[in-house]
């Protein structure tokens, strides 16, 4: 209980003024290995932030006194879907595992990866899904029998606008 207690002051302080709020069927702890893993029903909000999934496995970095209390990655399993405002966008996402790398802002979705951008109606579509939200930088794999898809909505105005000449 006491790495529980820990773990949402530290979290609490990565992510400033937002509260972390984690509904599950169960939880569970063990301080010596540095997880707790919330199973069945999964809800994770934080602000406007949301993580659904069947499992949430938080890894915690051990300080200097070799205790646990910094999380260092998040995973999230069994049907994982999310939602996600940054930089004044809206992502939406799903896989059927998710993690994020909290220090990094590096998200990676495996299994049947897709991602919207909401304003601008980007979708991508992918077996591996890479994104980090530092740098920008987004890398998408697929397989021979389910290939990357990048679908955009283009603008035709201009071509709109010639045509009616």
């Amino acid at each position: 209980m006491k790495f529980f207690i820990t773990l949402l002051f530290f979290t609490t302080l990565i992510f400033a003024n937002d509260k972390l709020i984690i509904d599950a069927d169960s939880f569970e702890s063990d301080d010596s290995k540095g997880i707790t893993i919330f199973t069945g029903n999964v809800k994770l909000k934080m602000g406007k932030d949301k993580l659904n999934a069947y499992k949430l496995e938080i890894f915690m970095e051990a300080n200097k006194k070799g205790k646990s209390n910094t999380p260092f990655k998040y995973v999230a399993s069994g049907n994982a879907d999310f939602e996600i405002y940054s930089n004044g966008k809206i992502y939406k996402g799903k896989g059927n595992r998710v993690i994020y790398s909290p220090k990094k802002q590096e998200y990676t979705i495996i299994g049947n990866g897709y991602v919207k951008e909401e304003s601008e109606q980007r979708e991508l579509f992918g077996e591996t899904i890479f994104i980090n939200q530092l740098t920008g930088n987004a890398k998408v794999k697929g397989t021979q029998n389910k290939p990357v898809r990048f679908i955009i909505n283009v603008n035709n105005n201009d071509k709109n606008k010639e045509e009616k000449k």
